[in-house]
């Protein structure tokens, strides 16, 4: 599973570099940003639930 986030964290780190290198591309930017964060919080999240679990 963290093997998952880290490949979709370096993609989306990815996407938004490329998106503000390229001018007309900022849109790109913005949405990898957004996603290294969703991916973050949801990897944190599922983490705090596996953890209190019995």
């Amino acid at each position: 599973m963290w093997t998952v986030l880290v490949i979709l964290l370096v993609v989306w780190l990815v996407l938004a570099i490329v998106g503000f290198a390229i001018e007309g591309l900022v849109w790109l930017g913005i949405i990898g940003i957004v996603l290294v964060v969703g991916t973050t919080v949801f990897g944190i999240l599922r983490q705090r639930s596996r953890g209190r679990r019995p």
